[in-house]
């Protein structure tokens, strides 16, 4: 599995925004092909917030296809809104982790 990963800071009073957008790109999301889930991760106060965007994928190929049909894009123009310059994208190997390894017996 791969990750592109995100690093921004949001705008002072677009945190609420910039969870919309968030929530547009769900669908969308889970329409392209090898694309398990994401998180996003945030430190700091309403005014000063720094968010780690961690999108999974299945493979390499799968995130260049996302690049391809315009999806990363998508997503870019929903989040530059919220966001105090650009972001800083990588992609990344995932190394261990279980987070969408799907449901978990109950217990």
């Amino acid at each position: 599995m791969y990750a592109r990963v995100w690093q921004l800071r949001i705008k002072p009073g677009k945190l609420q925004e910039f969870r919309a957008a968030l929530r547009s790109l769900t669908a969308p999301a889970r329409q392209q092909p090898g694309f398990r889930g994401s998180l996003a991760l945030g430190t700091g106060s309403e005014d000063a917030r720094e968010v780690t965007l961690i999108a999974v994928w299945d493979s390499l190929e799968d995130i260049r296809a996302s690049e391809r049909n315009l999806f990363l894009m998508q997503a870019i123009s929903h989040i530059l809104g919220c966001s105090d310059g650009f972001p800083q994208i990588s992609e990344q190997e995932v190394v261990a982790g279980d987070l969408f390894a799907g449901e978990h017996p109950a217990g």
